[in-house]
């Protein structure tokens, strides 16, 4: 007895068209974690500017301070440092220490860009100190 063959036209056709719908499926998911990836690392980076801006907002109140102690300072306004708008805030309070007056001066410190919190390229960071005189 004879085996017989049965054609089955169309077969590599189906093989190879599931073949492609299965390697462009992992392409676009390549993309699509490189994409992550990157916008990731740009947020990180840009985290990073926002502290060192904040970081540079604190040193200027503490700096003001210094200079002239006894009242608060007051930014510039728009205060920007590096695309950064910086807010920086200061609060003082006295007490007495053994029959010497003391102040203590809270500064905070916020840099934030990229607009309103909830943007993909939102980044805020805040820092603070305090100091006596």
């Amino acid at each position: 007895m004879r085996a017989s063959r049965h054609n089955q036209p169309g077969f590599a056709t189906i093989v190879a068209l599931f073949l492609l719908v299965v390697l462009a499926g992992l392409g676009a998911f390549m993309v699509t974690i490189s994409s992550t990836q990157q916008i990731t690392s740009a947020q990180d980076i840009q985290g990073s500017r926002a502290y060192w801006a904040a970081r540079a907002g604190l040193e200027w109140g503490l700096g003001s301070l210094t200079a002239s102690p006894g009242a608060c300072p007051t930014p510039p306004v728009p205060f920007t440092v590096d695309g950064f708008t910086l807010t920086v805030t200061c609060a003082s309070s006295s007490f007495d220490e053994g029959g010497i007056a003391r102040a203590v001066y809270a500064l905070t410190s916020r840099a934030a860009s990229g607009g309103a919190a909830g943007n993909l390229t939102f980044v805020e960071r805040s820092v603070s100190a305090s100091v006596e005189f």
